[in-house]
This record gives structure tokens, sequence and C-alpha cells, in this order.
């Protein structure tokens, strides 16, 4: 019997918080533009090389934040897709 992870169980439906239209809203989310224009900004100064220990550690947060948005974003994706039923 395959348990669902804590995620799946997080973003299950069936506990009534996670509608279609809140699923469709973090599935559609995007960073404002000068937020994204901050990330390129630092991405592009991480492979020159140039970042100081500041944006080093700016960077890295954002890396690790995105790495969670899309994971949130791609299983409620996947929830969207499901059947009803």
């Amino acid at each position: 019997m395959l348990i669902p992870s804590t995620l799946d169980q997080f973003l299950d439906p069936k506990t009534g918080w996670l509608t279609p239209q809140i699923a469709q809203r973090i599935v559609n989310w995007q960073p404002d533009p000068s937020l994204q224009s901050r990330i390129l900004e630092l991405g592009q100064k991480a492979e020159a090389g140039t970042l100081t220990p500041d944006e080093d550690a700016e960077y890295e947060r954002y890396v690790e934040e995105g790495d969670v948005i899309a994971l949130l974003q791609a299983k409620t994706r996947r929830l969207l897709e499901k059947p009803t039923g």
C-alpha cells in the first residue's frame, strides 16, 4: 500500500481548504517583474562569479524558495489534472 507523502496529504482537496480556485492560483503564481529581474541579475552574477557574500545569500534564498514553490506548483498541477470522484 502506497502511503501519500506529507505534501500530498497536505494538498489533498478532501481537507477542504484547497479549492480548485486556490489550486489554480498556486499553479499560475509567478514573482512580480521586479523580483524576476533581481533573480536574473543575481543569477548572471553567480555565473560570472561576481556575487558579494550578501548577494550570494540572497540568491541562495531565492533558489531554495523557488524549489519549494516549483514543487508545490507541480503537485498542485497534478491534483488539478486528476479526475474528481
